[in-house]
Formats: C-alpha cells, sequence, structure tokens
C-alpha cells in the first residue's frame, strides 16, 4: 500500500484534533474530487512499519482524540490489508480513541453487503472503526456548510451501532 500523506494535526476530518492518513488508490474517480493525485495506487510512498511507528507516536498525546482515514479510498482492497496492522496497533495502545474513515463506498450495500462476504479483512477492518463517512462526494450535491462531509448524499454512520443492529445507524454528535 502507498499513501499520499500523513496530517499530524488535523481538525477538518473528524471530530477533535486527530492524526489522518490520507491513502493512496481510488476507482471511483469523484467529479471534483479534492485529491485527485490520490487515485493512483502507486502515489506518494510505500505505508511500512516506519510510519505505523510514527503514527502511534503522533496519536500518543492527551490533545489527540483519534485516527482518520482517507484518501484516495481506504476500502480498497489492498487498502485494507495495508490499514489493518495500524488499526490493530492504534486500537492496542489506545482503545478510547475513535478511528474514522472516509469511503466513497456505500455503508449497508458495498461495505456490509459486498466486502464483509468477499474479503476476510473487512469483518474485522469495521471492528476497529467508530465511524464511516460513505457516499461517493457528488458535485451536484455538494454543500460547504455540511459538518465532515463535501455532498449532501454522503452520511456519517455509527459503525459499532451498525454492526450490532444490521443495519447503517447515522452517527449523532
Amino acid at each position: 500500500m502507498h499513501y499520499a500523506d500523513i496530517k499530524k494535526a488535523d481538525i477538518a476530518n473528524g471530530l477533535g484534533v486527530r492524526v489522518s492518513v490520507f491513502v493512496s488508490g481510488c476507482n471511483h474517480h469523484c467529479k471534483n474530487c479534492f485529491n485527485q493525485e490520490a487515485w493512483d495506487f502507486n502515489y506518494g510512498k510505500e505505508f511500512t512499519e516506519e510510519e505505523i511507528d510514527k503514527i502511534i507516536k503522533e496519536m500518543d498525546h492527551p490533545y489527540v482524540s483519534g485516527l482518520s482515514l482517507l484518501g484516495g479510498e481506504p476500502l480498497e482492497h489492498v487498502n485494507q490489508q495495508g490499514l489493518l496492522p495500524l488499526l490493530r496497533k492504534v486500537k492496542e495502545k489506545f482503545p478510547d480513541k475513535n478511528i474514522w474513515c472516509y469511503t466513497g463506498y456505500t455503508f449497508d450495500k458495498d461495505v456490509m453487503g459486498t466486502m464483509c462476504e468477499k474479503w476476510k479483512e473487512t469483518p474485522e477492518l469495521l471492528s476497529y472503526l467508530d465511524v464511516v463517512v460513505d457516499g461517493k462526494f457528488e458535485e451536484d450535491k455538494k454543500d460547504i456548510k455540511l459538518r465532515f462531509r463535501g455532498s449532501s448524499n454522503q452520511r456519517i454512520i455509527d459503525v459499532p451501532k451498525s454492526l450490532k443492529e444490521k443495519k447503517a445507524v447515522l452517527f449523532e454528535f
């Protein structure tokens, strides 16, 4: 897996101050995507154990609320495989910090309905996530007033509640 960027103190992609990882590789190609260079799966640098250690170090501050995964597309299969070692370590070391994931896939249809059946990594990856912001960015539904989303079709989903109820449950602030 490759990554485009790691932000050490991000306040735009989830509640509180966060460490954000922007993975490389996306097949959605949304019109006017804010991060088109990250569509290429080989863009940026290789994601290694060294980057995982840096992320853990950056998260080890009381002011950091959690980790955000963005892209590119974190839920592309190769990216799920690359992110799992990071998520395992984050949840082990920081069980009280939350993990947000931004995906162009729909949570119920694509993630729960297809990926969980198709890839062994998906159920484990979901077990570490607290919030998923789902849905492709749609230019005609763009709304800069939305919190943590780019377009009105995107949803902010409470993953633990959704897994328990076996349907998408919206996150409540």
